[in-house]
């Protein structure tokens, strides 16, 4: 009897250590998704990124280590000072633990770097830029859906080995657009082809016709939109009012899934392009998405929506397996553990911050091709993760590449 007696003591002092090991600040979980709401990025980030996180919050069981999880939103307007701000203010003022969403490579930068030196996780799922997992990494990055460096190797390299070598750039003139131009030019070059001009847009942008016109004037084989959302769409519109779309290719180097969907098929049909992930693939992302759907009015999920979902479901399980919401710890179980799931495939969250996954090259379908309206993109390769993102030797993060 002693000896059972001992047991169950010993048991017990387990079981209260271990909840004693368990804990949450404040006794929650709070999650602030910061996301456009109201500008040029609100229909592939927005409401949407939103319901994302909310699905994955309830898909988890709505707690953590027992106790509630929140989540909360805010508009940056796609300016900088007004996403650090929000930050600054949830974190400081309303416990806020983690930031999901992040979109418009200024706004992720300021929120990023206010989050290190709070020592809080972001979970990068919209912003293009490699810089948070190069030149400007952290600890407490981790940059989900896709990058520059992903979306040049899917779509530019292809297409110069397949003759196009003469290329001219219509590019976003903020952070974003300067990254992959920049990206997307080493590729170009390192294949045999050249830029032979390029001209930056400022972001909202209404009226490419100057823009259109100097690009079919440079003799190039590609124009690259090296822009995104109604930009892009504005500039591919005008292309083909144009004529230019029926003589030159043109390559949308970030194409979201509801723009393509809005674009004119016997447009856009036949541009090739990258993406992250596709509504469409499988029966894993046609069961997501169509519970998605149910919940945003029909709406088809952009793969930031995506990557919202599943970094905070990663993010969740590392809480409860950390045992904490604090974020050394829990983004050291992050990249302990696998990332798969309907969004990524053989996907890992590398050191640096970068979480690798395979990539999809598709191609916008014509009018011919299509069943529905939702049928959007037919899927021509699967880029392995390893081969669309930058290594991580190559990246030059120095907390990453330490010994």
């Amino acid at each position: 009897m002693k000896l059972m007696h001992k047991t169950l003591l010993a048991s017990a002092l387990i079981v209260a250590t271990s909840a004693a090991q368990a804990s949450l600040t404040d006794d929650k979980l709070k999650i602030g998704v910061l996301v456009d709401m109201s500008a040029g990025y609100s229909d592939i980030t927005g409401k949407g990124s939103v319901e994302a996180v909310k699905m994955a919050v309830e898909d988890f069981g709505g707690q953590v280590l027992g106790k509630p999880i929140e989540v909360v939103y805010g508009d940056t307007h796609l300016k900088a000072d007004i996403g650090s701000a929000i930050a600054r203010r949830w974190v400081e003022d309303e416990q806020v633990d983690v930031i999901n969403g992040a979109v418009a490579s200024s706004v992720t930068g300021a929120v990023t770097k206010f989050m290190t030196d709070k020592e809080k996780i972001t979970l990068i799922a919209a912003s293009a830029s490699h810089t948070f997992t190069t030149k400007d990494c952290s600890p407490f990055n981790a940059h989900w859906t896709y990058d520059v460096v992903a979306l040049a190797n899917g779509t530019v390299k292809p297409m110069v080995q397949d003759g196009n070598k003469k290329w001219f750039f219509i590019t976003a003139d903020y952070a974003f657009g300067h990254a992959l131009e920049r990206v997307a030019t080493g590729v170009i070059n390192s294949n045999g082809g050249e830029v032979v001009g390029g001209v930056r847009a400022p972001f909202g942008t209404t009226d490419f016709s100057s823009y259109i016109l100097q690009a079919q004037s440079s003799g190039a084989d590609v124009i690259a939109l090296a822009n995104a959302g109604a930009d892009m769409i504005n500039a591919l519109t005008t292309a083909a009012e144009f004529g230019v779309t029926e003589t030159v290719n043109v390559a949308g180097l970030l194409v979201f899934t509801p723009g393509a969907q809005a674009l004119d098929p016997a447009i856009a049909g036949g541009m090739r392009l990258t993406t992250g992930f596709y509504w469409d693939m499988d029966d894993q992302t046609r069961a997501w998405s169509t519970r998605y759907m149910a919940r945003m009015e029909g709406k088809l999920p952009s793969m930031a929506h995506a990557g919202a979902y599943s970094s905070t479901m990663h993010y969740l399980k590392a809480v409860e397996a950390a045992g904490t919401d604090e974020g050394k710890a829990v983004m050291a179980k992050m990249k302990a553990a696998p990332v798969e799931d309907f969004f990524s495939r053989n996907g890992y969250l590398r050191k640096d911050g970068r979480m690798v996954h395979d990539m999809l090259q598709v191609r916008i379908k014509t009018a011919a091709e299509r069943t529905s309206n939702n049928d959007i993109f037919a899927i021509e390769q699967v880029i392995k993760g390893d081969g669309a993102f930058l290594k991580m030797a190559d990246g030059g993060c120095e907390f990453a590449l330490a010994k």
